[in-house]
């Protein structure tokens, strides 16, 4: 079975979806991804799916669910890259992604789980105090 990329970037995991996702895939994605996030002690978690024309109501829930998993295992997740045809279809199924922060690019992407992380380094160093 195919399996997706998955980098790692200093702190951070580096997804690039560059093939139509089907659920097989999607699933397989997850447990990569909920695999990966552990063993890399990874904090942030980015998701291209520039490459992605069309999504249905499996793929969005996959997307919420990774965002939720790498929250509890304490990892920011930010989907880069989202078409606007991707944009309204999962508000049209209802899927608003609430626990997914977005980004027009990878580069804006990477800010924002940078800045994540410098935000919990700066609180878990007035902990020490």
């Amino acid at each position: 079975m195919d399996r997706i990329p998955i980098l790692k970037l200093g702190n951070a995991l580096l997804v690039t979806i560059q093939v139509d996702m089907h659920d097989r895939l999607a699933t397989a994605l997850q447990e990569d991804l909920t695999e990966k996030i552990v063993s890399a002690r990874a904090r942030g978690v980015l998701i291209d799916i520039s490459a992605l024309e069309i999504v249905d109501s499996f793929i969005g829930r996959m997307l919420d669910h990774i965002a939720a998993i790498s929250r509890m295992l304490d990892a920011e997740t930010v989907v880069v890259g989202m078409r606007p045809a991707v944009a309204i279809t999962l508000v049209e199924l209802g899927l608003s992604l609430s626990g997914v922060k977005t980004a027009l690019n990878v580069e804006r992407g990477m800010e924002l789980i940078k800045r994540r992380l410098d935000e919990t380094e700066v609180a878990d160093g007035d902990d020490d105090e």
